[in-house]
């Protein structure tokens, strides 16, 4: 207990720091990725666009809860407007496989382009710590909303929408 308060102290008068927020990686950082499916971005894929980042792996279902709204918002926005692009950062060796991926891409109806992140890298990068997130940048490229777990279609389309209203 005495423990806790002195930390509690601490950090109020400042003789500790609090952790430093972690940075995380520009949006052209996934260009970097080696592996692709579904077709390969480059910068202009990105250009004057609102960005979604779904960071999941095929087979866990809190990922498989977000892909209705991510496929309603790739079907029913323009695609000059808006850009999704996957990552597939596999929590199991049976994921890892690259047949496993295409199949389960194919059976979810997944068709935007899709990093393969076995080594997770851009997991990393991004300062991604839970299936699924989603990050959403701007138009310009900046991280605007990051969206950890399922259940948040609200959350995600009204970003989206937002950004979208902006120019």
């Amino acid at each position: 207990m005495k423990l806790f308060v002195w930390l509690a102290l601490a950090l109020l008068t400042g003789l500790v720091a609090p952790a430093a927020a972690q940075t995380r990686a520009p949006l052209s950082t996934v260009l970097g990725a080696e592996n692709w499916l579904n077709g390969r971005p480059n910068a202009q894929t990105f250009k004057g666009k609102v960005v979604v980042l779904d960071v999941f792996t095929f087979d866990c279902i809190n990922c498989k809860h977000v892909v209705p709204e991510l496929r309603s918002l790739y079907r029913n926005t323009k695609r000059d407007d808006l850009s999704i692009i996957g990552i597939h950062s596999p929590e199991t060796s049976y994921e890892k496989q690259h047949g496993n991926v295409v199949a389960n891409l194919a059976l979810q109806g997944i068709v935007w382009p899709v990093a393969i992140d076995n080594d997770f890298s851009l997991w990393r990068a991004y300062g991604v710590d839970a299936w699924p997130t989603q990050l959403i940048f701007d138009r310009h490229g900046v991280l605007r909303k990051t969206v950890v777990g399922d259940s948040q279609d609200d959350v995600i389309a009204a970003e989206v929408r937002q950004l979208l209203s902006e120019r």
